[in-house]
């Protein structure tokens, strides 16, 4: 059963732990830095770093959540061996992430109230978006317009609400949703359609979904022919809404018509059982296991035993997928 996963970022994570990459064909790597103790690194010491070279190879970004403090960092791996290549550091609980066509990676800051974005392959920020009494959870950037939508999972003492961004710039536009009180993950299809899930008003941790279609200012709510647990990731995956449940860490592809969705197929990913946000590209899927500080690949959409192995994070949240080709 899955912890809820507001629940385990109340969590203090101090035990000293190490990164170590393990490949399908059983080989490990130890990181050139440690990051929360080992070789004498404490908490609030470590600096950002990225590997020469890295702006040529195509790169995963995984957020490490509430470790202690605002102490929390994104790692940079490459794609999709695997070998960790840099760091990015600052943040407070970084949570969803996701990727516009020039490869920028933009992070929710979730206890810091802002969303940070970084140049592919950068170490510093380039924008910062500020989101004063929101509590930014992910994020989507429209493939068309540049726009940047934010999942606010609270707003002060009301409930969640998207923010969306013109360009990536300036100040944002809020829209709510009367049915979803918390706002969680969301994701654009290639038409500009922007769908969202969280939980229902009035039933904490029950599943809501709805859509901001192009150009309107509510929301559509959307009912299920298949039951989802608990909301986890939603990306497009070019043909269907895939929508994840962190419960039994399935993710399940919906075709939308008006208010309905229907289910369309499903994707096991076995070895793990606390998927929150996912990546898919191409061929491929990667998503972080919050519980077992683990970050795995699988065949999308056919699913099943992992590909492949990244183990011995503290708290991974979010991942995004960034092509050194799409730049």
């Amino acid at each position: 059963m899955n912890i809820p996963r507001l629940a385990l970022s109340a969590l203090v994570i101090s035990a000293p732990f190490s990164l170590v990459v393990a490949c399908s064909n059983g080989a490990s790597q130890a990181p050139p830095l440690a990051l929360n103790g080992t070789n004498g690194v404490r908490l609030g010491e470590h600096r950002p770093w990225m590997a020469p070279g890295v702006k040529k190879k195509n790169l995963l970004y995984v957020s490490e959540g509430y470790i202690g403090g605002s102490d929390s960092y994104v790692l940079v791996y490459s794609y999709p061996d695997g070998k960790l290549l840099g760091t990015l550091t600052g943040f407070d609980d970084p949570e969803g992430l996701c990727v516009d066509k020039k490869g920028n990676i933009f992070v929710a800051n979730y206890q810091g109230s802002d969303i940070l974005e970084y140049a592919y392959g950068g170490t510093a920020p380039i924008e910062t978006l500020n989101e004063p009494g929101n509590s930014p959870f992910d994020c989507a950037v429209d493939p068309k317009t540049g726009n940047l939508a934010v999942a606010n999972i609270y707003a002060g003492t009301q409930g969640g609400n998207v923010a969306i961004y013109s360009k990536a710039k300036g100040t944002s536009k809020l829209y709510s949703d009367p049915e979803i009180s918390a706002m969680f993950y969301c994701a654009y299809d290639n038409d500009g359609n922007l769908y969202v899930d969280g939980e229902l008003v009035g039933s904490p941790s029950a599943f809501g979904f709805a859509e901001l279609a192009k150009g309107s200012s509510t929301f559509t709510n959307i009912s299920l022919n298949h039951s989802i647990a608990y909301a986890g990731g939603v990306q497009w995956d070019g043909k269907y809404v895939a929508i994840g449940d962190s419960d039994t860490s399935e993710i399940d592809q919906f075709s939308i018509s008006g208010s309905n969705a229907t289910l369309e197929g499903s994707t096991l990913l076995n070895g793990t059982n606390a998927v929150n946000q996912f990546w898919i590209r191409g061929p491929k899927v990667t998503a972080p296991d919050v519980s077992a500080g683990t970050i795995m690949s699988w065949d999308y959409p056919a699913g099943g035993n992992p590909t492949k192995t990244i183990s011995g994070l503290a708290h991974p949240n979010g991942s995004a997928v960034s092509m050194a080709k799409d730049r």
